[in-house]
């Protein structure tokens, strides 16, 4: 999932793009930011002819969203609405809060969340604790790697496959032609000591590391033609690859 669009390890040849994407059983799932209470940066995406879908509250984690959806992957906007749900027992270890509430220099704002291809067991290139939260079936849980530093993204898992986006009505499409999300690269300030999680997912091919002044997130989409738009507002660039398979 790298392709010349995108910066540093992700600017690999299309043919190990293919040589990874054989091998790995996971696959980008979706992408949150924080944001302000109500995310108003959505009207970035939304000046940009960006159709939004639809919006989600968490209960017992204390987190609302606002989401925009592609024919492969969302891009999801998040804050915390209760600071003691997001603080509980329960879902304190998701350190939600702390990449919400420290979003402005402290803490990386980003999360970057994988599926499974096929129902099959989950098997990731990095230790993970299981996270079961409340308004999810019993059964379903979220795996959220082990050791992440709060300076780099979270990484973590879904325990299903993504549900087909013809089984889960949603405005996919949008005046910029961005169809499948199918590759992320992150960028950091220092791209040199990463913790063993992150450290894993980039040797596995994941996602790509590039060097930056500080947080942001390149997100590269399949594209009948190349598109490349910067949303400061949100520190991530949507880059659309010509000819690129989800």
């Amino acid at each position: 999932m790298r392709s010349q669009l995108l910066p540093q390890r992700m600017a690999s040849p299309t043919t190990e793009l293919e040589h990874w994407a054989a091998q790995m059983t996971l696959c980008l799932d979706h992408i949150f930011v924080c944001t302000s209470a109500g995310a108003p940066e959505s009207q970035a995406l939304l000046d940009a002819g960006f159709n939004e879908g639809s919006r989600n509250v968490h209960p017992g984690q204390g987190t609302s969203n606002r989401r925009f959806f592609f024919e492969h992957g969302f891009l999801e906007l998040l804050w915390v609405h209760d600071e003691p749900e997001a603080t509980s027992a329960r879902t304190g270890p998701t350190r939600l809060w702390e990449r919400w509430s420290l979003r402005d220099g402290q803490a990386n704002p980003f999360g970057i969340c994988f599926s499974p291809t096929s129902e099959t067991e989950l098997s990731l290139p990095f230790s993970s604790w299981a996270y079961e939260p409340a308004y999810l079936p019993k059964g379903k849980r979220i795996h959220f790697a082990q050791g992440t530093a709060l300076s780099e993204p979270e990484l973590f898992a879904l325990s299903w496959p993504q549900v087909p986006a013809a089984a889960a009505p949603q405005p996919r499409t949008h005046r910029l032609p961005l169809n499948a999300m199918i590759a992320v690269s992150v960028g950091l300030s220092d791209t040199e000591n990463l913790s063993g999680p992150m450290r894993a997912a980039r040797d596995s091919g994941l996602v790509g590391v590039h060097r930056s002044a500080g947080p942001e997130l390149v997100l590269e989409f399949s594209s009948p033609h190349p598109v490349d738009l910067r949303l400061p507002t949100l520190a991530i660039t949507l880059r659309g690859r010509r000819g690129g398979a989800a």
